[in-house]
């Protein structure tokens, strides 16, 4: 599922049907069905796939936002050891900013790839911000008041 054919490669000069799909020796139903029901004459059976939107194609935006992400995730590689070994507060508040980021953007691709409508897209960004928002207020909260996520972790290791 993760590789798209372009049917318009195997077509002929006409604009006709797929060479693979003329052949009788492989032509399920569904694919007989789909192929009865052109729109358009010299249509090749090329749909288009709905596709996450690519807000900042072709832009510099997009491309300092994808190494944002690497960054962060080397970062959080980086900063899962430095706590275990240096438990501090500034090393629970590190990780609690680390953690949030990257769960907020990981968790802000799902929504994009798998909710198509825009407004219920939107309102699922919104919130999926309202979520990273109590997150990392929730873990401040818990690294002023409480122990910290590095002594909560080697605490639960104890167990």
């Amino acid at each position: 599922m993760a590789s798209i054919w372009r049917l318009s490669v195997l077509c002929g000069a006409q604009g006709g049907r797929a060479l693979f799909l003329r052949t009788p020796v492989f032509r399920p139903a569904q694919i007989s069905a789909f192929l009865q029901d052109q729109p358009t004459p010299g249509w090749c059976g090329i749909q288009h796939i709905h596709l996450s939107p690519s807000h900042h194609s072709g832009s510099k935006a997009a491309s300092l936002h994808w190494t944002g992400e690497r960054v962060v995730s080397v970062l959080l590689l980086g900063l899962l050891p430095a706590a275990y070994l240096n438990p501090s507060s500034t090393m629970d508040y590190s990780l609690a900013a680390v953690l949030t980021l990257h769960s907020h953007w990981g968790l802000g691709q799902v929504v994009t790839d798998y909710v198509h409508k825009d407004a219920v897209q939107k309102a699922a960004k919104a919130g999926l911000l309202a979520l990273s928002a109590f997150t990392f207020a929730g873990l401040c909260y818990f690294n002023y008041h409480d122990v910290g996520i590095c002594k909560a972790v080697a605490m639960l290791w104890k167990l």
